[in-house]
């Protein structure tokens, strides 16, 4: 019976040695072992791990032979397309760290598991999209993503065009005018014809009438005639070629002008100083321009007397001037109450003066506003203006009482420059010494400490020698 018994011991621990020898073979040395100790051990091996997460797939990988206990509870339906959560996250495994080159022989049911629980394989997780329906979206947004591209081309395109059109346009209308204008008053048989021998900006008879300086800019020249050495007309017309300024001239509204300017000679023109113009135009004149503010004032309208339309202001130097220069003649024809509605609407103003600053000082300047092209016969009466006043300037001489007021006021008005002129130059030279000194010091302040201390001493040294007194040497007898 002990012979028996020791025997059965002596078997059952040879069969678990090999056994255990045949378990370690077959985890480290990489050698398969018998089919039923391997099943037993990956059983043995999924159990102790938790159960993962199996999500629907179409995976070529083979499905793995779960064991009978857990075939009800590991499988979910197909119908379900979302994969369940378990409490247990499934990279807690202790196979997460698996080195497949150390440790060879790995299970497949643990590769597939953790193949099935990779969440970039996972399918059916959203709605799946119709190909046709994908395709027409596609096919809608391309075109409007192109238009969106091309919509600031478009617009800087057509701006570009019509800055084109609208510069070749307000050119041509410019022009338009300014030759509207030469054919009514500098062609043949015109007011400036009759009383000028020579017109335009050349000499010679084919010499062109208008000299264009700007696209909005054009100027006329006309000589040969007593009292003035000549006069130039400037047109400064709209920038109808310019988009921004025809825009804003839609907002605020602006005039084309014409300014003649009259150059008349020294011994022809007496002391006159006098200005007419529309009220709120003469306040900005007798404010701003130079003469006028220094030498006249505002004419109050003479009792018993035709006077100037109430839209106008006269400034004159004094009551004598402003009587002579609006005669009876002037205020029938375009400044009287009636005329100014019918032929002056297009006055802005008047300035007759010996004082103007400039190379000429005896001027006449005219300011008035131009009518469209067909429309030059408004301003006829206006321009006739120009030679009736060049005669009537020329020709014009102040009374011995208004003479002497007026060289008595030059007189004072030529000390008031002369001091002005003195007091700029005393400014200009302190302001020299001032910036004379300031680069000195800085020169000092450059210097070095010995440098310094000598000039010092010289300095010392010469205040002392100017402080000494002064003795007077003489020869002994």
């Amino acid at each position: 019976m002990s012979r028996s018994f020791s025997f059965f011991s002596f078997a059952l621990i040879c069969y678990l040695s090999i056994h255990q020898h045949l378990l370690s073979a077959s985890q480290f040395e990489g050698f398969d072992a018998e089919d039923d100790d391997v099943s037993d051990d990956s059983s043995d091996l999924h159990h102790s791990l938790p159960p993962p997460t199996i999500t629907q797939s179409h995976s070529s990988l083979p499905d793995p032979e779960p064991s009978s206990d857990d075939s009800n509870s590991d499988l979910i339906p197909e119908s379900d397309p979302k994969p369940e959560t378990d409490s247990k996250n499934p990279s807690s495994m202790p196979f997460d760290f698996w080195d497949e080159d150390e440790f060879e022989g790995l299970p497949v049911e643990i590769a597939t598991a953790q193949t099935l629980e990779s969440p970039l394989i996972v399918e059916n997780t959203t709605e799946k999209v119709d190909p046709e329906t994908a395709s027409i979206a596609k096919d809608t947004t391309v075109p409007m993503k192109k238009k969106k591209s091309y919509i600031v081309e478009i617009t800087c395109v057509c701006f570009l065009i019509t800055l084109g059109i609208n510069y070749f346009v307000g050119k041509r209308e410019n022009e338009r005018l300014a030759l509207a204008w030469a054919a009514k008053f500098a062609s043949k048989d015109t007011i400036f014809q009759k009383n000028f021998s020579l017109l335009g900006v050349g000499e010679g008879e084919e010499s062109p009438l208008l000299l264009k300086e700007a696209l909005n800019v054009f100027k006329f020249y006309a000589s040969g005639r007593r009292y003035c050495h000549g006069l130039l007309a400037t047109m400064e017309l709209k920038s109808r070629h310019d988009l921004i300024s025809r825009v804003f001239n839609l907002v605020v509204p602006c005039k084309d002008e014409i300014t003649f300017e009259v150059y008349m000679n020294e011994e022809s023109m007496d002391h006159v100083v006098f200005a007419m113009a529309r009220k709120k135009a003469a306040k900005t004149m007798q404010k701003d321009v130079k003469d006028l503010q220094r030498f006249a004032g505002i004419v109050s309208p003479p009792a018993g007397r035709k006077w100037v339309s109430e839209e106008l202001a006269v400034i004159s130097e004094s009551k004598e001037v402003a009587g002579d220069m609006i005669t009876d003649t002037v205020l029938d024809q375009v400044f009287g109450d009636k005329a100014m509605e019918k032929h002056g609407r297009n006055f802005m103003s008047m300035h007759i003066s010996d004082q103007h600053t400039g190379k000429h000082k005896k001027m006449m300047l005219f300011k008035f506003s131009l009518p469209d092209a067909k429309h030059m016969d408004e301003i006829v009466r206006l321009v006739a203006l120009i030679p009736y006043y060049i005669d009537l300037v020329g020709r014009y001489r102040l009374s011995s009482q208004a003479r002497n007021k007026t060289e008595s006021g030059r007189q004072k008005a030529a000390e008031e420059a002369y001091k002005e002129l003195q007091n700029a130059r005393q400014e200009a030279l302190q302001k020299k010494k001032a910036e004379r000194k300031k680069m000195m010091e800085e020169a000092e302040a450059k210097l070095s400490a010995e440098v310094l201390r000598k000039k010092e001493v010289k300095e010392r040294a010469r205040q002392v020698k100017k402080a000494m007194p002064k003795v007077k040497m003489s020869r002994g007898h």
